[in-house]
């Protein structure tokens, strides 16, 4: 089994009660929301990253705050056609708190999202989202010290069950 992993920067920005949040479209066609933000580049700083994920998924400036925490998740996926044993994905996501400081709110452009908005926190529960929504509004309002939310961490689970 092969063992990737993929390291990524996100934005928790939040404003008079709303969260900005980006509609990512998986490689089936499903679209869930998602926190803007997305995987480094080698060598690039996690800061640059998450600003420049930002920009390129909500048109927007923005420069971090604070750093809310880590999250590290593990998906096991099964191999492809009948050659290989599959992978171990390992996913570690950076989250900071992030305020916006110009730019106008814009869909991105041939990227893996499709639109950008900004939604009522206590809205965010009826959409359609990626955990780490949950994740980085908890991470945003509990503000642990270690930079983790229990509860969010379970085994890794496998794609085919």
């Amino acid at each position: 089994m092969s063992q990737e992993l993929r390291v990524a920067a996100y934005a928790v920005c939040v404003r008079e009660g709303r969260i900005l949040l980006a509609r990512w479209v998986a490689r089936d066609g499903t679209k869930r929301w998602t926190l803007p933000g997305g995987g480094m580049d080698h060598g690039e700083d996690p800061l640059d990253t998450v600003v420049r994920e930002v920009a390129e998924e909500t048109g927007y400036d923005a420069e971090m705050t604070a750093l809310l925490g880590l999250d590290s998740m593990r998906v096991l996926r099964p191999r492809r056609g009948r050659v290989g044993a599959g992978s171990d994905f390992h996913s570690l996501r950076i989250v900071y708190e992030g305020r916006i400081t110009g730019g106008e709110l814009r869909p991105e452009a041939d990227g893996s999202t499709d639109l950008a908005a900004w939604h009522a926190l206590d809205a965010v529960p009826a959409l359609e989202r990626v955990a780490l929504v949950d994740i980085g509004i908890d991470l945003w309002r509990e503000r642990p010290a270690v930079g983790r939310v229990n509860g969010h961490h379970p085994d890794p689970p496998s794609v085919n069950g």
